[in-house]
């Protein structure tokens, strides 16, 4: 059939499914527990990562959204939302050119996973809250950054360097998260970790298993991503002589008693778990390794876990802070679903960087040090985390030391803002009252953010270069570049995880109490100069960065998983 002739027919027939459903709203909700139980497992697998019931993220929040369109236009915006935009809905479009982000299709679904899932939803009813006041705010801000970011006018020239082995045959085909050079005195050791559970040592471009998570622990949990599976590692500074690894992973709630656990009244999604590993032979082509849990928190979403740990690869033996562990912790989405005391509390860890002992013993459970040089160590309050280092941030997914000595960290924003932020022992980073340089008001459907007043709370640390959600909608940290392209040295490289965008900002000028300027390179893959989404063809290009031997800067798109090299940089034509 003619392409455009089948368009037209898909429209017509959507435009009038959607002028039935306007005119008769069919009432199918399940009020059966089980199917309920189906939608929500179905919700936080295929929606979480976008939606909640509280607030708008990368998509509208949908409390009391089956009272206001009807069953047939929610099915049908589901199973397939561009085709629902392309036939001209008006509800859909104006969604579409307020969120710039287009839903995936859900092909997946079936009738019966759909009348689950909005089932599942209708159980959300339009809440009224007590609004916080933002009487002394002035208006809510529609465009937090109306400068665009500039092109640099540079040509990021990749070649294809590797494909990571496929872990799924859907999309993303691939889960590949890390890399991580290991140097021993036979020579170095490439890493690279799969969320689904595999970690990889790289040799002559192979992928060889060298540990299976799956196999560890039989409730490792995958599905549905959302941040979800084997979070992140790390080899102790010692490794060579110790054998002591660390990993984080997912499981599902209730799995075993939570280290950190909260009310009974509020929801578990998920547990994160973090693990000693005594390697018995850290030579080894497979490890063979013997498990210690240090600690295991609950989470009432599954977005925003444990994305990082990580030593100060820049301490020598002997010097103040050598192993310790830095494990940086998202929020679990409380903040989100209506539960914001859960994180940037002094009670509590969540939406923190944690710096701890994993040797030491003084923790509440006994199984890891909370080091005296930690700014809440030596509070007197037995209430007070000690082992938090620094809070405020929403979903922080890379830590990274700048030649320099800064630490950069790379946090996930809300709706409007994405965040750059040095690290510094004691500070707050805003989280869940301040997103980006604007105050942040939770309040449901009318949430919005705002320019700083005045006189502004001095406890708030503000990003030191951010970009809003007209340019991405989150960020995917990056490092700082220390190989041999003149043009490239001293910029910090990341992007944007979903649309695919790679920015840079000059290290030099990344300065507490100031905002540095972000520039946007082209990119051409091998002869071919394209954009992420256009490589990959798909909705969401999920890229990452990593780093290999002899200073190699890699970036890679889960989606496909082909790993490519910064080859060059030259001026754009």
């Amino acid at each position: 059939m003619n392409p455009k002739k089948s368009g037209f027919l898909l429209a017509l027939l959507l435009t009038s499914a959607f002028t039935y459903a306007q005119k008769k709203v069919v009432k199918t909700y399940s009020a059966n527990k089980l199917v309920i139980e189906k939608g929500d497992a179905l919700f936080q697998k295929n929606c979480a990562e976008c939606h909640n019931f509280r607030q708008r993220g990368i998509g509208p929040d949908l409390a009391g959204i089956t009272a206001e369109a009807s069953y047939t236009y929610l099915s049908m915006l589901i199973a397939n939302s561009q085709a629902v935009i392309k036939s001209g809905n008006k509800r859909a479009t104006a969604l579409f050119a307020e969120f710039k982000v287009p839903m995936p299709a859900h092909p997946q679904l079936t009738p019966s996973d759909l009348n689950a899932l909005l089932s599942f939803i209708n159980t959300h009813k339009t809440v009224t809250e007590a609004y916080v006041n933002t009487t002394d705010l002035g208006a809510p801000v529609k465009d937090p950054m109306p400068t665009k970011i500039a092109k640099a006018g540079l040509t990021l020239k990749l070649e294809e360097w590797a494909t990571a082995p496929a872990t799924s045959t859907k999309n993303p085909l691939t889960r590949i998260n890390q890399t991580y050079i290991l140097k021993t005195d036979k020579g170095n050791r490439l890493f690279m970790l799969d969320m689904r559970g595999k970690l990889y040592e790289i040799k002559n471009k192979q992928f060889n298993v060298v540990m299976d998570m799956a196999k560890e622990k039989p409730k490792l949990m995958t599905e549905p991503g959302l941040g979800s599976g084997w979070g992140t590692f790390a080899f102790h500074p010692d490794f060579l002589k110790n054998g002591l690894m660390y990993t984080t992973h997912t499981e599902k709630k209730n799995s075993a008693p939570a280290d950190f656990a909260y009310a009974d009244s509020i929801p578990v999604a998920v547990q994160w778990i973090v693990t000693e590993w005594k390697v018995k032979d850290p030579t080894a082509a497979v490890f063979e390794a013997t498990p210690r849990e240090l600690f295991r928190m609950n989470n009432p979403s599954l977005m925003h876990g444990m994305q990082q740990m990580i030593f100060d690869p820049t301490l020598k033996p002997g010097m103040p802070g050598y192993g310790l562990l830095y494990i940086d912790l998202g929020d679990g989405g409380s903040a989100e679903t209506g539960y914001p005391w859960l994180c940037n509390g002094s009670t509590e860890p969540r939406g923190s960087v944690l710096r701890i002992d994993p040797i030491g013993r003084n923790s509440r459970n006994g199984k890891y040090g909370i080091p005296d040089s930690n700014p809440w160590a030596k509070t007197g309050d037995p209430n007070v985390l000690g082992e938090v280092y620094a809070r405020g941030f929403r979903n922080p997914n890379k830590i990274t030391w700048t030649p320099d000595g800064k630490v950069l960290v790379a946090d996930i924003g809300f709706s409007n803002v994405e965040e750059i932020n040095i690290l510094k022992p004691g500070l707050n980073y805003g989280w869940p009252a301040r997103e980006g340089t604007f105050v942040l008001t939770f309040n449901g459907k009318k949430s919005g953010i705002y320019k700083l007043p005045a006189y502004d709370d001095p406890k708030y640390t503000y990003p030191v270069a951010e970009y809003d959600h007209d340019e991405g909608n989150s960020i995917a940290g990056g490092f700082v570049y220390t190989g041999d392209i003149a043009a490239l040295k001293g910029k910090y490289i990341f992007g944007d995880i979903l649309i695919g965008r790679v920015f840079y900002v000059e290290n030099a000028d990344l300065k507490l109490g100031h905002q540095s300027v972000i520039k946007e390179f082209d990119l051409q893959f091998g002869d071919l100069k394209s954009t992420y989404l256009d490589l990959v063809k798909n909705k969401k290009a999920d890229i990452r960065f990593g780093l290999g031997e002899n200073n190699a800067f890699y970036i890679w798109a889960k989606t496909d998983g082909k790993i490519w090299q910064i080859k060059d940089c030259v001026p754009s034509l």
